[in-house]
């Protein structure tokens, strides 16, 4: 009905594309790119299982990026708060559950226990000023690590 009203007064009709999907979104600034979820070995809670739990996050961006205060999370509340650490354009982080020396490539959680859940788990990385969701990366049973990328 409308293509015949818009045909017989001479307007043409211009068909637009919806909104981009969450699929097409734009890529983050800091992106989670990589989770591995399940340590290798029995989870017995030793400090180099727990460093073999681990996050990597990259700066999508070509300006450094100061992570002072973001948060990285998972969804049962546990939160690791970034201390200042600037992201190079470009780089990689690797955010590892357990105890070590920070370093311009690593980052230690500092936890006893394991943060991520290896029946399925989000990791979701937030803003320090405003506490904007930035990415996310979730997975469900079964392996051991997922790339979210």
């Amino acid at each position: 009905m409308l293509k015949r009203l818009l045909a017989s007064t001479g307007i043409a009709a211009v068909v637009l594309p919806l909104a981009s999907t969450s699929a097409q979104a734009a890529t983050p600034v800091v992106e989670i790119v990589k989770v591995y979820y399940d340590s290798p070995g029995s989870d017995r809670g030793g400090n180099a299982s727990l460093n073999g739990e681990y996050a990597v996050l990259r700066n999508t961006t070509k300006k450094s990026i100061q992570l002072e205060k973001w948060i990285l999370r998972d969804v049962t509340g546990y939160k690791y708060r970034f201390p200042g650490f600037t992201l190079k354009p470009g780089k990689s982080v690797t955010v590892r559950s357990g105890q070590g020396t920070d370093t311009t490539t690593t980052l230690y959680w500092g936890r006893k226990w394991y943060v991520w859940n290896n029946t399925g788990d989000t990791a979701g990385l937030y803003r320090g000023s405003d506490l904007k969701k930035i990415d996310a990366c979730g997975w469900g049973r079964g392996g051991t690590s997922t790339l979210c990328r």
